[in-house]
């Protein structure tokens, strides 16, 4: 059980010149993936045999992702980003088409539309969840609406029963983005599982980490065909419909999506060991969260207001901060003292992608007008730069929190304390708190090095 320490004498804050909570040896706490020798023998096995352009490896790898998901099919990918685009093209999203997605979340889960020729419409979320608003989901349903991106944020599942019925009412595909949720469950079902397909990075940095890779999985063997069609031109053996085998041979998208064999031979271990990283991770994170429930002006963020959920692997872990209970000190200070301290506190999270120009303004294949409206039939009628209130606040009242890979609660303890610390002597922080200049977040879930990147 915790025993919590007397942290509130005056001048104890290490940012104020006292000592640091945190001073255990952190070793392998962050680090990530935990590779072992298992994973090293059988990167080495295919390293021997010289077939690292093969796909043997792969088709297992996939065979084995798909039966982790209970789904028919499995393709593995470079990275996420070219997984999701081919989910995109899979879909049947072309030109002038409208593809909704959550503002706050990292670029790939949506610049790909462009290359459709597809426009992306962006909306709000639900504060309490950092997850796409499925209110405002309808309310940007337009008659050129085809498809909804649902990004399971943080490792939170979105709101999916709400999200499927709208889909449902409206005639919309629906493409999640799990590149944050490897594992987590959403009323006992796995996130990934609802949607028309559902898209996964795995690089070094996720939850299920294997290197660098993506894959995407469905129960639609004509999304399954498409993709292969997509990028996948040594496969389009497999494609068995009519109307998708005259086109095989050559890729329809130009691009070659093979997975590396050393990628998808350490997936394989990792798809054994996963299971039982999870339950250390869960407990880990658990635990901490637990301990600093009883704290004014923090949320850990592990209940939503929609169902039962688990986090998974825990990726990229926020809580909610509210300064009006912590004496009007910005998070910024915060987050300040919290790293003297020795912990992990690091503010913001990705920025809203609907005020850069990117979406805003930009002309990227010189069509003449923004790329956002440059194949839309009545482009007059697309928002250029749209009002999302919820995000726009959003990235000043989160902060990301550590990320433990085991349970040692000795050392969990001092990261405990060091949080427990900062709010008993919040009022410590008021003199010298200037938030008037500060960026918070960026564009990147690695926008700032910290231990949890390690």
């Amino acid at each position: 059980m915790y025993t919590q320490k007397k942290t509130n004498t005056s001048g104890s804050l290490a940012v104020l010149g006292g000592d640091k909570e945190v001073t255990a040896e952190q070793a392998d706490m962050f680090t990530w993936p935990i590779v072992t020798p298992e994973h090293e023998q059988a990167v080495l096995e295919v390293l021997r045999a010289g077939n690292m352009s093969g796909l043997d490896k792969t088709r297992e790898f996939e065979k084995q992702f798909a039966k982790w998901h209970g789904v028919d099919y499995a393709l593995a990918c470079p990275n996420g980003t070219s997984a999701i685009l081919e989910s995109m093209y899979a879909l049947g999203i072309g030109s002038g088409d409208e593809v909704i997605c959550p503002t706050i979340t990292f670029w790939a889960s949506i610049i790909q539309a462009f290359l459709l020729r597809a426009t992306p419409v962006f909306a709000d979320i639900d504060p309490e969840t950092l997850n796409i608003d499925p209110a405002d989901i309808e309310r940007k349903i337009t008659p050129r609406t085809k498809a909804i991106v649902v990004v399971h944020y943080a490792g939170i599942p979105a709101d999916m029963d709400s999200i499927m019925a709208i889909a449902k009412k409206h005639g919309l595909k629906v493409l999640e983005d799990c590149s944050h949720a490897h594992g987590a469950l959403y009323n006992g079902k796995m996130a990934g599982t609802f949607g028309d397909v559902a898209a996964f990075s795995l690089m070094t940095g996720k939850a299920f980490a294997i290197g660098e890779g993506g894959i995407l999985i469905t129960n639609d063997s004509e999304i399954y065909q498409r993709s292969l069609l997509w990028g996948h031109y040594v496969r389009h053996n497999e494609i068995t419909s009519s109307h998708l085998k005259k086109y095989a041979g050559l890729p329809c998208g130009g691009a070659k999506n093979r997975m590396h064999q050393l990628t998808s031979a350490f997936g394989l271990v990792q798809l054994k060991m996963f299971s039982k990283q999870m339950q250390e991770i869960d407990k880990a994170m658990n635990y901490f969260c637990e301990q600093l429930e009883d704290l004014p002006g923090i949320s850990t963020m592990r209940k939503v207001p929609y169902g039962s959920i688990t986090k998974g692997g825990w990726y990229y872990p926020h809580f909610k901060y509210d300064k009006d209970q912590l004496g009007g000190v910005s998070l910024k200070r915060f987050s300040a003292a919290l790293e003297a301290e020795g912990t992990v506190c690091n503010p913001g999270c990705n920025k809203p992608l609907h005020l850069h120009p990117l979406f805003t303004e930009m002309d990227v294949f010189n069509e003449g007008r923004p790329t956002k409206i440059a194949n839309h039939p009545e482009p007059d009628s697309v928002e250029m730069v749209q009002s999302l209130p919820a995000a726009e606040s959003i990235v000043k009242q989160v902060f990301e929190v550590p990320w433990f890979k085991h349970f040692r609660k000795d050392i969990i303890d001092q990261h405990v304390n060091a949080y427990r610390k900062v709010v008993e002597n919040i009022d410590l922080l008021a003199d010298g708190d200037n938030d008037s200049q500060t960026e918070y977040g960026g564009y990147s879930s690695f926008f700032k090095s910290n231990a949890n990147s390690k």
